[in-house]
């Protein structure tokens, strides 16, 4: 089992070369003047980064990137509700789910994700998106943010165990503002929270009790390696910034719900056994 989970380990690690090494061919190819290539999916025309081999269209051209996740926001919706998405990249979850509601903010700290969802917002004439340059914590701070290249929705905060995997690409390490979201966008009442700031969720939640204490639903991804090397906490400790006013959890992956109660356990399990998830769903 060790020897398969190596092997397993050095075939990510190469894959993950071959993909950095392709995209910083295409930017040679192309020179430091492109902005980015354009994709069409089935939610609209995007602009993406060109050294970017994580977010393309899927077979076909046609479809959307993360398109279960916004069928699955999207009932929660009506279209009177606001709606917060954390780490919203270049929008291909934003700028689809802002079709649903009345008003949708979106907060990206790498600079050059947040240049390309301006160029998106603007191609697919999203006028009720609010895009906001920093990133989400638990106070007023400066930190060090890996941009990574061949994945740039993968950019996060410095971890606290720097791991090999954060920076096979030899990302740009910056200096980014960092805001609790309580204080950056006060007296704003959001149904819907959606959450994918890669390690940062812990100390973007813990910012904002406020905006917590009244959305309907908490859309938040759930990896055991982001929680362990960036975050640096346990899943209860996760758990307890989640805040006390949700009563569901349903994890897609497994297609189970589980009441309150069982949150503490549920996520236990899933760290322990090395299990993530997209999105997992608190729900009133």
């Amino acid at each position: 089992m060790k020897l398969r989970g190596s092997i397993k380990r050095l075939r990510r690690a190469l894959r993950a070369k071959q993909r950095a090494y392709q995209g910083r061919h295409r930017r040679t190819m192309l020179g430091d003047h492109i902005v980015g290539a354009l994709m069409r999916t089935g939610s609209g025309l995007f602009a993406v980064d060109v050294e970017d081999d994580v977010v393309r269209p899927r077979s076909g051209g046609d479809r959307t990137h993360g398109e279960e996740e916004i069928a699955r926001a999207a009932a929660f919706l009506d279209g009177e509700a606001n709606v917060l998405v954390v780490g919203a990249h270049i929008g291909t979850i934003a700028i689809p789910l802002a079709r649903h509601c009345r008003a949708l903010w979106a907060v990206e700290p790498n600079p050059v994700s947040f240049g390309l969802l301006n160029h998106n917002i603007a191609l697919n004439h999203a006028r009720n998106v609010t895009a906001l340059n920093f990133a989400a914590s638990d106070r007023d701070e400066e930190i060090e943010f890996v941009a990574n290249r061949s994945n740039s929705g993968g950019s996060k905060r410095m971890p606290k165990i720097r791991a090999p995997i954060y920076f096979r690409d030899r990302p740009e390490i910056l200096r980014l503002p960092a805001r609790p979201l309580d204080r950056a966008i006060e007296g704003v009442p959001f149904k819907l929270i959606f959450m994918d700031c890669e390690g940062s969720e812990y100390v973007a939640l813990k910012g904002m009790p406020r905006i917590l204490a009244g959305a309907n639903a908490l859309f938040v991804e759930f990896l055991p390696h982001h929680l362990k090397n960036v975050a640096g906490v346990a899943p209860e400790d996760f758990v307890d910034a989640v805040g006390l006013g949700f009563m569901k959890l349903h994890v897609p992956s497994k297609n189970i719900t589980v009441a309150r109660d069982g949150f503490k356990a549920t996520l236990r399990a899933m760290y322990d056994a090395d299990e993530g998830d997209a999105g997992l769903v608190f729900s009133r």
